[in-house]
């Protein structure tokens, strides 16, 4: 039987809802590496895999494939070797800046942080865009000199590199031309086989959820979550999940150099809603490898590495290893403010109408390798629940004052004020492998 008969019978198979044997799987996964499988015919594969669905034997095979398709990162194993490697991955939201206190935290505890994130496309942006608002960092570094940021200043944040998972890579691609995003077998093999690269002893993936999120409804982000802790560990990785609101920003600030500055108001001890989800996030770590007994432990030892300024300084030696210019807050374009217009109480944001102006003043990117302005942002003063009165700053829009009058008014709009009291919403909403 030739390539293609073979091809073509298996994606027969897979579109009449039947399971694909392992060897199956990878003969198509390495076959499309080579180049024996078109991407026409793994774009039809992935379409039958996001109407039919995969096992969690099929997803975690299709992972494994993925994984093997291309390199590790190095580790030392020998007696008193690499200290625990930890990571956390977030499926992304509206302000979540999350990444840029946790790894220089964890490294504080004298951990290995090997954090491999995106650019932004839409309405979320992407941490590498963020930390690139840092004058000189440098997102992109060879295996080498990645490397030795982790063992200098115990955490790096940088690019993927093509070594790692090209099939995924390349599977990607594909996924967001013929709308397969959402298929949560392809999510988790695209998750994991990059984590598994990373060597990993221990992962915590943030799974977000309502109107600013991925995952819409509570139900698709358990889903994911339990895929992705099931898969996890199945392959030798421990992995718990944290389902997370994301009906609001998460935080104050939606932009890039405004969230990095908010993140530095984190590391400086600052409390609020990032602080408390980076202490969850890292709690699940370190119980998960040991290094603490219980999360009352791993919170205070945390917290008392923010409020020491222990946190900060890992953030300024990775940063200066990386290649930026750390000089604290980073300048950003002039504020406008957007007044409530009613009294009462916040019952809710248009999350997407926020993004979108982050994206039209040049925050953010409507397509690959748009250019980004990285002083744009806004700055949100309540929170769902908060009581507010009419002609109180609700926003502080960030912009070039010639585009200030048109956002102001849009913004406006943006948030719902009702005149009855208002429940707040909880942060943390599930967990998963605990």
């Amino acid at each position: 039987m030739t390539t293609n008969m073979l091809v073509s019978t298996l994606l027969a198979k897979k579109r009449d809802g039947q399971t694909l044997a392992d060897d199956e799987i990878r003969f198509l996964v390495d076959g499309f590496c080579s180049g024996e499988v078109a991407d026409y015919q793994m774009s039809a594969l992935a379409m039958a895999i996001c109407v039919r669905g995969m096992d969690r034997r099929e997803t975690a095979t299709l992972t494994r494939a993925m994984l093997e398709s291309g390199e590790r990162l190095s580790r030392d194993t020998s007696v008193g070797g690499d200290p625990p490697r930890v990571d956390k991955h977030s499926t992304g939201g509206l302000g979540d800046k999350v990444s840029l206190v946790l790894a220089p935290l964890l490294a504080a505890c004298d951990l290995h942080v090997p954090m491999i994130s995106g650019r932004g496309l839409g309405l979320s942006g992407g941490t590498l865009d963020k930390l690139e608002s840092i004058e000189g960092f440098q997102a992109d570094l060879t295996s080498e000199q990645s490397s030795k940021v982790l063992r200098d200043a115990g955490a790096f944040i940088i690019g993927a590199s093509r070594r790692i998972a090209p099939a995924d890579r390349k599977l990607y691609a594909l996924r967001d031309v013929t709308g397969t995003v959402e298929s949560i077998p392809l999510i988790t093999a695209s998750i994991l086989s990059k984590k598994l690269a990373a060597n990993l002893d221990a992962l915590v993936m943030d799974v977000k959820t309502g109107s600013a999120a991925f995952m819409k409804t509570v139900s698709e982000a358990s889903d994911l979550a339990e895929s992705i802790v099931e898969v996890g560990n199945q392959a030798g990785l421990p992995t718990t999940a944290i389902l997370t609101d994301m009906d609001q920003p998460l935080g104050q600030t939606i932009g890039n150099a405004i969230e990095v500055n908010e993140a530095i108001e984190v590391l400086g001890g600052s409390a609020g809603v990032v602080r408390e989800l980076t202490l969850e996030l890292c709690c699940e770590l370190l119980v998960q490898i040991g290094h603490d007994s219980s999360r009352f432990d791993a919170n205070k030892r945390l917290a008392d590495l923010l409020d020491g300024g222990q946190a900060m300084e890992r953030f300024e030696r990775m940063v200066q290893a990386q290649g930026g210019k750390f000089n604290g807050a980073i300048k950003l374009a002039p504020d406008h403010e957007v007044l409530a217009p009613a009294s009462g109480y916040v019952a809710g944001f248009d999350c997407a109408a926020i993004g979108q102006a982050v994206v039209v003043m040049g925050g953010g990117r409507r397509k690959q390798g748009d250019a980004i302005d990285p002083s744009v942002g806004i700055r949100v003063h309540a929170r769902i629940g908060d009581h507010i009165d009419k002609g109180q700053p609700i926003f502080s829009l960030h912009c070039h004052s010639r585009d200030a009058s048109d956002y102001v008014i849009d913004l406006a709009r943006a948030v719902e004020i009702s005149p009855s009291k208002v429940a707040a919403r909880p942060l943390i909403l599930k967990r998963f492998g605990n």
